[in-house]
């Protein structure tokens, strides 16, 4: 059951999006558009484009884009439905009754689906681990510490020897084959289908929304690997979750607390550290890094102190720093971990110890010295080398690179004149790029130095914007080009649309469900960041030599592809009056 699409549409067209974004993300008028950072993905330069006549959002680092829905279900992690009834709610608007029809209705009823298999899933686990053949892992629960209400609280289950015990329950609940096979909790193969989790304590990953999302089991005895996690799903992306957020973001504190397992999030939150989570095993993400960003702005990285859990922690660090994170270390030696400490130390070591964490930049400076013979010159030599290239590349910023050289010089006595002047010579060796950035590149586009589009490609993705951006040429643009014309597909599904008049935010409703496609849409409509602040006879001229290359281009093809003699030279002379085009 839906909501109208009239009513879809008249709450979109009530829902100013600069406003409701602006809940959100501290947005700066620049032209016609508003900027911030992006919310998804970690940036120090604005590059969030909100364009309010169009009501569409567009980030031209990262290619996330879209109307206020989408925003909504990007930003919170929530289905179209719970959107609309988020963006009513914050409105004020009625809801009016649910119908059988609306846009993307088979997406939404197959996610709702897999949301109602995952807490089925979740209840079979937590009820076989309170069962007789649930011992195993009420065991080990035991031994760790973990006590009754902990487990009912995190939902802590068990699955045991059995392979397809799950399967046959789910099963009997009426779950057909290819949505058990899409959850990710089953193997399927010629022998047959057997349970992904098997002999394991069952770790149950919530999103922000308290939904059930996903699954971490951790093997009882002998068997690898040790932790195993459910598969990328259409609910479960790890790069953009973290276990534990959903409790966590309720503890309103100031900073969380990263740490690498299950179990030390569980221990530190049954400990009293409630606001305490875990990367789902994965090495941070700059997703994951955007997201703690919503919530705070400090982050006190507690990996395990093995060098494993050294270079995590300096992987992390420039992560989280992109993001406007300020990360600091927590000492966990001599214990290798949270859970580790609190067990035999009690909690009171644990938070003194937090209050001691360390600055992550001068605990950088502190482990590279671990690398080098500080008592050969030569080997001190290399270790001032080394954090002199720490400094220039770690700070952009003049000021916050000065305070960094005065605290490394103090607190490594190292001469603060000789430290600068290393620093300044290493800053002087950064080369640019030798392709700079485009504005509108992706993230990755910008990394590599390659440039995806097609020259064709570009001048459609111009026609577009513009056409978006300034409806008064779409006649003219309408008279002089077909669809068939254009080679960008999606360019080619646009086009007929802008020429209906339709709003950007209709425009992108056609590519909902295809979120490659979506984005992409969302892109082209969007147009150049800085907007079209060109006078009327330049546009018009930009124009004229959009319309001039693609008719050139089709032309050229069909010449190529030409033999009759009396339409080639019919061909020849619509090229030359083409040269010759002008629109005024």
């Amino acid at each position: 059951m839906y909501y109208p699409d009239e009513f879809i549409e008249e709450l979109r067209s009530r829902a100013n999006i600069v406003d409701v974004i602006g809940n959100y993300v501290s947005l700066k008028k620049r032209g016609a558009n508003y900027f911030g950072l992006c919310p998804f993905h970690g940036e120090k330069t604005p590059s969030f484009s909100v364009a309010p006549g169009k009501q569409i959002f567009y980030c031209f680092g990262c290619g996330k884009g879209g109307d206020v829905l989408k925003f909504l279900m990007e930003y919170e992690n929530i289905s179209f439905q719970e959107a609309v009834q988020r963006l009513a709610s914050e409105l004020n608007v009625p809801l009016p009754e649910l119908s059988d029809t609306g846009p993307g209705r088979a997406e939404r009823d197959r996610r709702m689906r897999l949301l109602e298999l995952n807490r089925d899933a979740a209840v079979f686990f937590y009820a076989a681990l309170r069962s007789d053949g649930g011992a195993p892992g009420l065991s080990y629960l035991k031994k760790r510490g973990i006590r009754g209400e902990t487990i009912v609280h995190w939902g802590l289950g068990y699955a045991d020897q059995r392979r397809d015990s799950l399967y046959r329950y789910l099963k009997g609940k009426g779950y057909e084959d290819e949505l058990l096979r899409d959850s990710g909790l089953f193997r399927f193969s010629e022998r047959g289908v057997s349970d992904r989790f098997f002999q394991r304590v069952i770790f149950p990953i919530l999103d922000v929304n308290m939904r059930v999302i996903g699954f971490g089991g951790r093997v009882i005895g002998e068997g690898e690997p040790k932790y195993l996690n459910s598969p990328e799903t259409e609910l479960f992306d790890k790069s953009r979750n973290l276990f534990g957020l959903n409790f966590a973001k309720r503890s309103r504190q100031k900073q969380m607390i990263l740490c690498e397992g299950y179990m030390d999030v569980i221990s530190m939150h049954q400990a009293g550290f409630s606001n305490a989570v875990a990367s789902l095993g994965t090495s941070l993400t700059e997703r994951q890094a955007a997201l703690l960003k919503r919530y705070v702005s400090e982050l006190v990285l507690s990996y395990d102190s093995d060098n494993a859990g050294v270079k995590a922690a300096k992987r992390a660090i420039p992560i989280l720093r992109e993001a406007g994170v300020e990360p600091k270390l927590l000492d966990l030696r001599p214990c290798k971990d949270p859970d580790e400490l609190i067990r035999t130390k009690g909690p009171d070591s644990l938070r003194e110890r937090l209050s001691k964490a360390r600055n992550a930049f001068l605990w950088e400076v502190e482990t590279e010295k671990g690398n080098y013979d500080l008592q050969d010159p030569a080997g001190q030599n290399a270790y001032y080398q080394a954090v002199g290239k720490l400094l220039s590349v770690s700070f952009s910023d003049p000021l916050e690179r000065e305070s960094y050289i005065r605290a490394v010089a103090r607190e490594q006595l190292i001469d603060y004149e000789l430290l600068r002047q290393l620093v300044e010579r290493r800053s002087g060796e950064q080369s640019p790029l030798l392709n700079p950035p485009r504005r509108g590149d992706s993230r990755e586009q910008r990394r590599s130095g390659r440039r995806a589009e097609s020259q064709e490609q570009r001048t459609e993705r111009q026609l577009i914007a513009w056409l978006s951006e300034k409806p008064d040429m779409i006649p003219i643009a309408e008279k002089h080009i077909r669809p068939s014309e254009l080679s960008d597909e999606i360019c080619r599904e646009i086009f007929p649309l802008l020429c209906q008049r339709l709003p950007a935010s209709r425009i992108l409703d056609r590519f909902r469900g295809d979120e490659e496609r979506y984005e992409r849409a969302a892109s082209l409509l969007s147009g150049d960041p800085v907007g079209t602040e060109s006078d009327e006879k330049a546009l018009l001229k930009g124009l004229e030599d959009i319309i001039r290359s693609i008719r050139l281009r089709r032309l050229n093809e069909e010449i190529e592809r030409e033999s009759d003699g009396e339409r080639l030279t019919e061909l020849f002379r619509e090229q030359s009056a083409l040269q010759s085009f002008r629109l005024s």
